[in-house]
């Protein structure tokens, strides 16, 4: 191997976590994490059902709909002759 291309191990990496504020150590190349939602918290390991984020991403989701459905879309008048010879000379000149 090459010397002094590989990051440091440290061997104890302290983990902190937000949701149950258990602590726990791993290795790693930094010397520490903060992380959202750890094994002893989580629902898929706990077997908990619990919801994290009340007005979450579907809700938010179907407000933007209700919103973009209320907008009508209308298509572009067509040019007239008369505007489009208009422009021509402008673009001409």
């Amino acid at each position: 191997m090459k010397k002094e291309i590989h990051p440091t191990a440290y061997v104890a990496a302290k983990v902190v976590c937000n949701q149950c504020q258990s602590k726990f150590e791993v290795l790693s190349t930094k010397e520490s994490f903060d992380v959202e939602v750890c094994s002893n918290c989580h629902s898929f390991y706990t077997g908990d059902q619990r919801i994290m984020d009340t007005a979450g991403r579907a809700e938010r989701f179907r407000k933007l709909q209700e919103k973009s459905s209320d907008i009508k879309v209308t298509a572009p008048k067509k040019a007239t002759k008369k505007q489009e010879a208009e422009t021509e000379a402008v673009v001409e000149n």
